[in-house]
């Protein structure tokens, strides 16, 4: 399982969230580009990068995007606001490994759709869940649709890849829900990649043994920027399968 550093950025600063709220806001650093390349440094093999401007006020700031990309050699993955095809081919077009799509699997189906036609390896969709049911628009609105009923939507157009973040564990130190990942690895049959709360190199242990289901990547994000443990502990922690 791959252990993927979050780098979330906010007026152009890597800051983390509690629960996507920006009034519960912490500031990492004021340089994207050399958290990136601390991150690579330390041994990460791929970035996860979300735009909060873009997905909060709808305001995207692609040129700090680009500028993480082009600054590391390792993938970057990008989402956050990501709603039209222009932009997800000025993504492409400036080196993104893959794009990410939340929003846009509930409101813009289509953009989806043709982004897999286009794209097929290099699309994901984000499922970010509250209570059990699916939030979008930077995580300020919850819909009525259920996490598995979106997975199953979304395999039905091709997409092989879904991030699935619990909402209120993220930026909480609190745990991941494993219950969560665990349904939508088995009854969908997609590569999954887990998010929010993780906190300890146990919680990266429990996750690594659902990795047979297809959980085979784990964003991280507040535990490592607070030094809870470092990207080779980390890593050596999801290769680690514990006993049953």
């Amino acid at each position: 399982m791959i252990v993927v550093p979050a780098i979330d950025l906010r007026g152009g600063r890597v800051v983390r969230l509690r629960q996507g709220l920006v009034q519960d806001e912490q500031v990492y650093g004021t340089d994207p580009v050399e958290v990136a390349r601390r991150w690579e440094a330390e041994g990460a093999q791929r970035l996860h990068l979300v735009d909060l401007d873009a997905a909060i006020a709808g305001q995207p700031q692609f040129e700090a995007v680009a500028a993480v990309i082009e600054a590391v050699r390792i993938p970057v993955e990008v989402g956050g606001g990501l709603r039209t095809l222009g932009d997800a081919q000025r993504y492409r077009a400036r080196g993104a490994d893959r794009l990410i799509f939340g929003t846009a699997a509930v409101a813009f189906p289509d953009v989806v759709e043709e982004a897999v036609r286009r794209w097929a390896e290099a699309v994901a969709v984000a499922i970010d869940a509250r209570n059990g049911k699916v939030t979008v628009a930077g995580w300020t609105d919850v819909t009525t649709v259920a996490p598995l009923e979106l997975a199953g939507r979304v395999k039905g157009w091709g997409v092989r890849r879904i991030q699935y973040t619990d909402v209120v564990r993220d930026g909480t130190l609190q745990g991941t829900n494993l219950a969560g990942v665990e349904e939508l690895a088995r009854h969908t049959g997609l590569r999954i990649t887990a998010g929010g709360g993780v906190a300890t190199l146990e919680d990266l242990a429990r996750l690594a043994r659902l990795e047979p289901l297809g959980v085979d990547e784990v964003i991280v994000g507040k535990a490592l920027y607070e030094g809870r443990f470092t990207v080779a502990e980390a890593r050596e922690a999801a290769r680690c399968l514990p006993s049953a």
